[in-house]
């Protein structure tokens, strides 16, 4: 895979290849090197080991903008995908929200700036197909040694995203590893699943996650029906983020200046418990990802909810200059309609377990993970889905027995008013967003509207 020096190389060609014809030219490559080693049915599927390499380049000329991509990063590709944004930019209307581009930070200031700490793993970086297949036999056998049919990947590589303009010779690069791994294990009337994404090979630990698959499985066998209905439901971290995945968008500034946003008008008033405190910080320890944003403008930490208020949102560059704001560092690549985006959130949680919110339940349902969530109320933020791979009831402090899964209709604004407590937040994965650092929750009066067949 291409390294920073490749990178800047890169962007240096368009650079010095753009000069004279046009105003300005703004140079994004990503590339990532991540094989995927996939099983089903107890045995090795495939394997993939691609290297990906985007190259894309936004003209400016005008007072248009167009921005193409290729995966030609030769000098003849650059000149080339620069030749065809300037013919294309011809037919554009001037853009009346265009903004110059900016000067970007040297390396040097970047890095005494972030604190982050390093998210290069050398050993992950290094898997190969035969260290992943050892990871997936490893997980294979503790699901068949209980007869049951294991499915799932593990990844494996890093990313690297580099930004260049021609506003100055600077040149803003993050690359980190990166891994996934994820399992399912069935029986005939069963299932049990667990996920996980790190950035370090000790943080990812297959044997924990199929040993969780495989118990959830054995579990809920004979699944039984149950009535629908409000209960207190104990959300597992993956459920957590693929609920609360659809309101990251509501603290962008944009959604607010195009009255899209739940939260519009509430900025200062309490929107959720007091006990619910949510940060956007990309040098969270817990964190992955780049430091800096599309337009590679260096991410700050916003505070967006203290105590259940709704103190900040994140802005880009265009909503900042419209809402008198200063940038946050959080802009979507341009042109976009987006604005911006959080990226990197950490909803704070408490110090209780998931056992210990199992035995102080009387009557509940213990989710382990929420699938096919759709938006069905964007002002009042009611999704709807059904749960998935491990539903159980819960009574007298501890698990019954599974049971069918069941669809929800939830407002996501009622759900962080109801939590009763949670436990320790970690960087978790889920399906419907990207990985964030979340807890695991006991929340009260989770509304179930009807059961499923299965």
């Amino acid at each position: 895979m291409i390294q920073e020096t490749d990178a800047k190389k890169i962007i240096d060609q368009a650079r010095n290849y753009a000069q004279g014809k046009c105003q300005s030219i703004e140079i994004t490559v990503n590339a990532n090197n991540v094989a995927t080693s996939r099983f089903a049915n107890n045995e090795m599927t495939q394997n993939q080991a691609p290297e990906v390499l985007d190259l894309s380049i936004r003209v400016i000329k005008d007072g248009k903008q167009i921005r193409l991509s290729g995966d030609d990063s030769s000098e003849a590709g650059v000149k080339k995908l620069i030749d065809s944004a300037l013919e294309s930019i011809k037919v554009l209307k001037p853009d009346e929200e265009l903004l110059p581009l900016e000067i970007l930070a040297s390396a040097e200031d970047f890095e005494k700036e972030s604190e982050m700490a390093s998210r290069i793993d050398e050993e992950a970086m290094a898997m190969s197909a035969q260290d992943r297949a050892n990871q997936i036999k490893m997980m294979i056998q503790i699901a068949s040694s209980e007869g049951l049919s294991a499915a799932g990947v593990y990844a494996s590589g890093s990313t690297l995203q580099a930004i260049g303009n021609s506003q100055g010779d600077g040149i803003v690069c993050h690359q980190e590893s990166s891994l996934e791994s994820s399992i399912t294990v069935s029986t005939p009337d069963s299932s049990g699943w667990a996920k996980m994404v790190a950035s370090q090979l000790r943080q990812l630990d297959a044997h924990a996650l199929a040993d969780r698959a495989t118990t959830k499985a054995k579990l809920s066998r004979a699944p039984h029906d149950i009535d629908p209905g409000r209960y207190t439901v104990i959300l597992e971290p993956s459920a957590v983020l693929d609920l609360v995945t659809f309101l990251w968008g509501d603290f962008a500034a944009t959604s607010h200046l195009d009255k899209q946003s739940c939260l519009l008008g509430k900025e200062g008033e309490r929107v959720f418990g007091t006990n619910i405190n949510i940060l956007d910080d990309a040098y969270d320890d817990m964190q992955i990802g780049a430091p800096f944003d599309g337009e590679g403008k260096q991410r700050q930490k916003v505070q967006l909810v203290k105590d259940g208020v709704f103190k900040n949102m994140v802005y880009g560059r265009k909503a900042a200059k419209k809402m008198n704001h200063k940038p946050t560092g959080h802009g979507v690549t341009e042109p976009s309609s987006m604005g911006e985006h959080p990226m990197n959130l950490v909803l704070e949680g408490g110090t209780d377990s998931l056992g210990k919110m199992i035995e102080s339940t009387q009557k509940g349902i213990l989710l382990t993970r929420v699938w096919y969530v759709r938006l069905v109320d964007p002002a009042r933020k009611i999704v709807t889905g059904i749960t998935r791979d491990g539903t159980f009831l819960v009574e007298g402090g501890a698990i019954k027995h599974g049971v069918k899964n069941l669809r929800f209709n939830v407002s996501l604004l009622d759900l962080l008013n109801n939590v009763e407590s949670m436990t320790l937040s970690n960087l978790t994965a889920g399906e419907e967003g990207f990985p964030a650092v979340v807890p695991g929750m006991k929340v009260r009066d989770f509304n179930f509207t009807e059961m499923t067949k299965f």
